[in-house]
């Protein structure tokens, strides 16, 4: 009997010393936050997270950029974007190049960025540490995103991103000094690093299936708590371009009510929604 053993480190990744790095400093000074709490911090985090999360990242980078769920007006999707490049989870082009290709390979240890066969801690965030070219290299990852390549504004969110933070460092310190600035930019990037990478990590471990997809992906509630619906990962992986990703009523869903909010203001077009089929299977 052949028995397949997966490495849990591609053979052909490399370390990526400015990523622990990166990564490290952000933690650490969010491990501050205790010297300067103040209920109006805890706040700003919250709405920091939530803006970046729901709207920036799962209503734009994803629903919108990565599976065209729906149409906006390009002004509105910019705008979208470049939230969604303050969330500090790349610029548009890189994210959504990886997450097409995880659709198109799921759970393939060489051609998923983020291969769950490749284990928990792998997926979750080794990816980003152990880089490999196809996903890290800006003359490969542009190909599976063509759409946004050829746009000379995504290019430039997709090598500026970071410049994006200055701006908003500045405003929180000139709304309430250093509290609002450890807690709007720093607690709240790791509240959402983590929360996004649940989605690639625990969503294809643990919870139920509505479906039979040809992957192990689940659908787990405190992770769509924490990704704002995103948790439902079986539903989406079953269905990726609807636009909703919870189907059940109790399945919490609130990127969803805010592409309803804009679809009830004639901002949302051309929304996919479930089939009458899909609902009764869920």
């Amino acid at each position: 009997m052949t028995v397949n053993v997966v490495r849990t480190t591609p053979e052909d990744a490399v370390f990526s010393w400015s990523h622990v790095i990166f990564f490290t400093a952000v933690h650490a000074v969010a491990l501050l936050a205790p010297w300067f709490f103040s209920w109006s911090a805890l706040g700003v985090a919250i709405a920091v997270h939530w803006l970046c999360g729901s709207i920036g990242i799962c209503m734009s980078y994803h629903r919108l950029l990565t599976h065209r769920s729906f149409q906006v007006p390009k002004w509105l999707e910019y705008i979208l974007a470049t939230i969604g490049a303050l969330a500090l989870q790349g610029g548009p082009i890189f994210w959504v190049s990886g997450h097409r290709r995880h659709h198109a390979h799921t759970e393939d240890a060489e051609k998923d960025p983020y291969a769950a066969s490749r284990g928990f801690w792998w997926s979750h965030v080794l990816w980003l540490i152990y880089q490999r070219p196809d996903s890290f290299n800006e003359d490969v990852y542009y190909r599976y995103a063509p759409d946004l390549a050829r746009d000379p504004y995504y290019r430039w969110l997709d090598r500026n991103f970071l410049l994006l933070q200055l701006p908003l460092g500045f405003l929180l310190y000139a709304m309430g000094g250093w509290s609002f600035v450890i807690y709007g930019v720093f607690v709240s990037r790791i509240l959402l690093w983590h929360s996004t990478w649940f989605i690639n990590s625990a969503t294809h471990m643990w919870g139920y299936r509505n479906f039979d997809s040809e992957d192990n992906s689940r659908n787990l509630w405190w992770a769509a708590i924490l990704a704002y619906g995103e948790g439902w990962h079986n539903n989406h992986h079953a269905h990726p371009n609807v636009a909703p990703a919870g189907l059940r009523w109790w399945e919490y869903d609130p990127t969803w009510w805010a592409i309803k909010a804009l679809q009830t203001v004639g901002l949302a077009k051309k929304v996919v929604m479930p089939t009458a089929k899909m609902n009764a299977k869920a």
